[in-house]
């Protein structure tokens, strides 16, 4: 199978029997659930959008090795062109949803496709789990398929390790051994998107200590594997509310969930780590997995925020604000922002490494940089977006105010902006920034784009940590105090 359309990927979902739980309810009709209905229907429209002229050949191409056409995500890049490539994916697919879905299909597979092309480290751990991680990213690859990931444990009393805590198999762990595989108990988070995807991989941040073993596992499963539960967290919309009146909340729900396993066998060729904490704590800074995906996400994330700077300009302009210094001042913050972030994703890939076993590796310094950045910026520019809204972002009538005769005048006379601004435009605009900035879902997305990729906090602490090993001295500042010496002795000499 080459790459598919967005009817095969909503056919695929039609097809399917996961577990989902959400509010108290099993879903038996992803497809026709109105929470899920249209996130199917954006998710469809990116693999349609492989079959249109215009974006084809930008976001796909074809594959050395089979002669069919696959989706950018699957390129192992070899060079500068390499990553180009696969920054046009990553940017016309964020576009497609203004960066407000952060595990689009592109995610995941840019993930397995960096463990593929490293799997010289699953082999030193034995070769099969080295041949398991090369076959799943051809199958994948070859079909097309939408994953989701869980590499954190549940939050419960995060002060134990995994095989302190009162249930051995609170954590997602080993049970036993099979002919058939490995039999896995417990839970795992964060699966964005779960319900919504084809299979489920699962690993782990580095943190596994002795005693660990049965918890440092790696595998992947399909989504509707017998034994696996789907946990969603209350829904941020629920599927009926019109367009109008949310632009962005009715379309983009991105849902999160736990997941849990109730004694589920993993097959012995979907593993590729088995209870070794060495190995899972290696598979971070020894393949590098984080880095070709936080190119993915810098990118999203510049769309993103691009999109609520824009979000935020368009409000100013909309009410005649925009000429006050204050508001001028907190939008070039923002605009700012946005170039800074720009910037940093270019140099990235222009100063890219080739690793030992040639895969072309964007800069990690500059991305991380882009890490360190987003999840403050973000925040504020949500913050710029309701001072400048202000009052007027609570205000807003609904659509069918609009579409009632007897309220055609007030709803022109006192909703419009500044001349030239109708009322209808005016109010569909502050909809669109209130969905972002007051709704849970705009909340949610201000708490993924703190946690997306771990921790703010211990990402900044390993920032400055690998800056400190890498440059252990400083020798700008040791060329000033030697310089400032040598000039004070020949002052105390004259």
């Amino acid at each position: 199978m080459s790459i598919r359309t967005g009817a095969d990927y909503i056919q695929a979902i039609k097809s399917r029997k996961p577990e989902v739980w959400l509010g108290g309810r099993r879903i038996t009709n992803l497809s026709e659930e109105p929470i899920f209905k249209q996130p199917i229907e954006e998710l469809a429209k990116l693999y349609d959008m492989q079959y249109d002229p215009k974006y084809q050949d930008r976001i796909t191409h074809v594959c050395e090795e089979t002669g069919e056409r696959v989706n950018n995500a699957f390129l192992i890049p070899r060079n500068g062109g390499d990553l180009k490539a696969r920054r046009e994916l990553f940017e016309i697919w964020a576009k497609a949803t203004f960066g407000l879905m952060g595990r689009t299909p592109d995610f995941l597979a840019t993930v397995v496709t960096a463990m593929a092309s490293n799997d010289w480290f699953f082999r030193e751990y034995g070769d099969q789990w080295g041949d398991n991680i090369v076959n799943y990213y051809k199958y994948i690859r070859d079909n097309d398929l939408f994953l989701t990931h869980a590499i954190i444990n549940p939050q419960n009393d995060r002060s134990k390790a995994s095989n302190d805590q009162v249930d051995m198999y609170t954590h997602l762990g080993v049970v036993r051994e099979t002919d058939e595989g490995l039999i896995v108990r417990g839970s795992k988070m964060l699966a964005t998107l779960a319900p919504l995807t084809d299979e489920v991989i699962i690993y782990s941040y580095p943190s596994f200590k002795p005693g660990d073993e049965k918890y440092a596992i790696s595998f992947a499963l399909p989504i509707d594997t017998p034994g696996l539960r789907i946990l969603c967290r209350e829904a941020t919309q629920d599927g009926t509310r019109s367009t109008w009146d949310h632009p962005l909340a009715s379309r983009f729900e991105e849902m999160d969930a736990v997941l849990v396993f109730n004694d589920v066998l993993v097959p012995w060729n979907r593993v590729f780590i088995n209870q070794n904490v060495e190995a899972g704590n290696l598979l971070y800074p020894k393949t590098g997995i984080n880095l070709q995906p936080s190119h993915q996400s810098a990118i999203r994330g510049l769309v993103k925020i691009s999109f609520v700077t824009e979000v935020a300009c368009s409000i100013a302009d909309s009410i005649g604000v925009d000429g006050f210094l204050n508001v001028q001042n907190q939008l070039t913050e923002l605009l700012q922002g946005v170039e800074t972030i720009r910037a940093l994703v270019r140099v990235s890939e222009y100063e890219y490494d080739t690793t030992p076993y040639g895969e072309a590796i964007p800069a990690i310094v500059p991305l991380e940089t882009v890490r360190g950045i987003l999840p403050k910026l973000y925040p504020r520019a949500i913050e710029i977006l309701q001072i400048i809204g202000a009052g007027g972002l609570l205000m807003s009538p609904t659509g069918a105010d609009f579409t009632n005769p007897e309220l055609t005048e007030d709803m022109n006379k006192y909703y419009g902006g500044r001349e030239g601004v109708p009322a209808d435009d005016r109010v569909r605009l502050f909809k669109l920034a209130w969905d972002l900035c007051g709704e849970a879902f705009g909340q949610r997305l201000v708490q993924y784009e703190r946690y997306y990729s771990g921790d703010p906090v211990r990402k900044m602490a390993m920032f400055y940590n690998t800056h400190k090993r890498k440059n252990p001295t400083y020798p700008m500042v040791e060329e000033a105090l030697k310089e400032s010496l040598e000039m004070s002795k020949i002052k105390v000499m004259n």
